[in-house]
């Protein structure tokens, strides 16, 4: 299964799911939506999780605010969500972005995944097509065989 959608950008500027989380509002569960931010969970591989750089965590932007922006899939689109909150209050404003790079590479690698799929599946037929072959010789064979005994 994709993880992305094949128009992703059709989809996040043509949802109303979408429509309603780009414009930034004060509260996202308002819309009955809640996100768990993570910012760079650990990978596959099972490597440390980095440090987040201030391009996603800034807490100098403004005294008693902290910036966020959180990159995700979401509904098959890339996105970011980008906010700020309140650290007195722990209220804020967020909104989601098309994340057209990501979107991008995504894109590429569901065709380099449908691309592959699609070789291995000529390449199974190819071989099923060999083996059926050499079994109607074979058989044919034996029937060669049967007669001149």
């Amino acid at each position: 299964m994709p993880r992305v959608v094949p128009d992703q950008r059709s989809k996040f500027e043509n949802e109303e799911f979408f429509r309603k989380l780009s414009r930034e509002c004060e509260a996202f569960v308002a819309t009955g939506t809640n996100l768990s931010l993570q910012f760079f969970p650990a990978n596959l591989h099972g490597d440390q999780r980095q440090a987040p750089s201030r391009e996603y965590v800034d807490f100098e932007r403004e005294t008693g605010k902290v910036y966020l922006k959180a990159p995700m899939i979401l509904n098959g689109v890339c996105v970011i969500w980008r906010g700020s909150i309140d650290l007195q209050r722990l209220d804020g404003m967020g909104c989601l972005e098309y994340d057209d790079e990501r979107a991008q590479q995504e894109d590429a690698l569901a065709q380099a995944a449908f691309e592959e799929t699609r070789r291995r599946t000529r390449d199974f037929e190819d071989r099923d097509r060999s083996h059926r072959e050499d079994m109607e010789v074979r058989a044919g064979v034996s029937e060669d065989v049967c007669m001149s005994v």
